[in-house]
């Protein structure tokens, strides 16, 4: 099986833009292109699209409006977690042999049907994500004694990392008690707490090792892929306080690269909602159950930025399927030292989660230089 590299990116900024999705999927390509002198639309052979508007035949749109005429395209559906869905996929396709050289590019706007869930009756009247993340921030506060203050913390932190991010949603910074004071959506959730739907889109090109070093002189391996799905339905977990969809991802990706998370450097997590990510850290064995928000809160006094350092989905905003996308994209800046005031040190390792509805499916995507 072929080595699979991520060698160049393109990003949009993310806001509440009325821009078609058409011309903001090509925005990003653009961006791309712009920044990889070498590449000509005849070198690829793979276009991908992640989006939940679906229904637009986007890849092959998307390859007429930038000259590419690949072998595969298609669209890859997933709600939150299209887009690692869709790098997996390129992959997949290079590491076959069935194509060299991958443009993936995630998008959607503010308006995105993939918000609503129709199917999943179990969710009675709250047809909205804050359903199941009302749960988990109830049941997680009750388990771990933790307070509503003591969460506010991550919206905190993640809006501060936020603001060294020039395309992100957000450009606030926020105290506890703005999280605090923020509106009511139900009783444990305040607006301040979730990530925002908006419009956006980013860019990846994955390579073969063959083509790696034409695009870019430091390229970025896929170590390791994880991917989980235990549902659709959000009432199939069995303990509202950990995701086992992206304990089982993470086991498969971190085997699969024979690392461990004590060897990552930067951590991108798919901070839906301000539980999700000490949720998350202890499912990804960063932290010991219970002790996740700890972890948070010694990053924000610390000025550590190892977690979500582009200011997470809380932060950066959530178009649902360039949300992967875009984790990828930074963990891919980080390692290749392109991430300017976001900056970590000696990063080497990155790790990116992404999932979808409750993490009812979960990605893992750990990155080597």
């Amino acid at each position: 099986m072929k080595q699979v590299a991520i060698t160049n990116f393109g990003n949009t900024k993310f806001s509440r833009d009325d821009i078609t999705i058409e011309s903001s999927l090509l925005s990003a390509t653009k961006s791309l292109f712009d920044q990889t002198p070498n590449l000509t639309q005849k070198d690829i052979d793979v276009v991908l699209v992640s989006t939940n508007e679906n229904s637009k035949y986007l890849s092959a749109i998307l390859s007429e409006l930038s000259g590419i005429t690949p072998k595969i395209s298609h669209t890859v559906e997933n709600l939150c977690s299209s887009g690692t869905n869709a790098i997996v996929s390129a992959y997949s396709y290079i590491a076959s042999g069935l194509g060299n050289v991958a443009l993936v590019v995630g998008g959607d706007r503010y308006d995105s049907p993939g918000q609503i869930l129709e199917w999943d009756k179990s969710r009675g009247e709250y047809k909205h994500p804050i359903f199941w993340a009302t749960l988990f921030t109830k049941s997680y506060k009750r388990k771990y004694n933790i307070s509503t203050e003591n969460l506010a913390i991550v919206s905190v932190k993640n809006h501060r990392n936020a603001k060294d991010n020039p395309n992100a949603y957000s450009n606030k910074t926020y105290t506890i008690d703005d999280v605090l004071n923020s509106k009511n959506l139900t009783e444990d959730l305040r607006i301040l707490d979730c990530s925002r739907p908006c419009t956006g889109s980013s860019a990846v090109l994955l390579t073969s090792e063959n083509f790696a070093r034409k695009f870019s002189d430091t390229p970025v391996w896929l170590k390791g892929i994880g991917q989980k799905t235990t549902s659709a339905s959000f009432t199939k977990n069995l303990d509202l306080t950990q995701m086992n969809s992206t304990k089982e991802a993470a086991k498969i990706a971190f085997d699969m690269s024979k690392l461990t998370s004590a060897d990552v450097d930067v951590v991108e997590i798919h901070d839906a909602f301000s539980v999700c990510e000490p949720m998350i850290l202890e499912d990804l064995n960063f932290a010991k159950k219970g002790e996740g928000l700890s972890l948070s809160k010694n990053m924000y006094d610390t000025f550590d930025r190892k977690i979500n350092p582009r200011g997470g989905l809380i932060g950066t905003g959530h178009p649902l399927g360039a949300t992967g996308v875009s984790q990828t994209v930074e963990v891919v800046q980080q390692i290749q030292g392109k991430a300017e005031k976001r900056q970590i040190e000696n990063a080497n390792i990155g790790l990116v989660h992404n999932m979808s509805a409750a993490a009812t499916s979960s990605t893992v995507l750990l990155l080597k230089s």
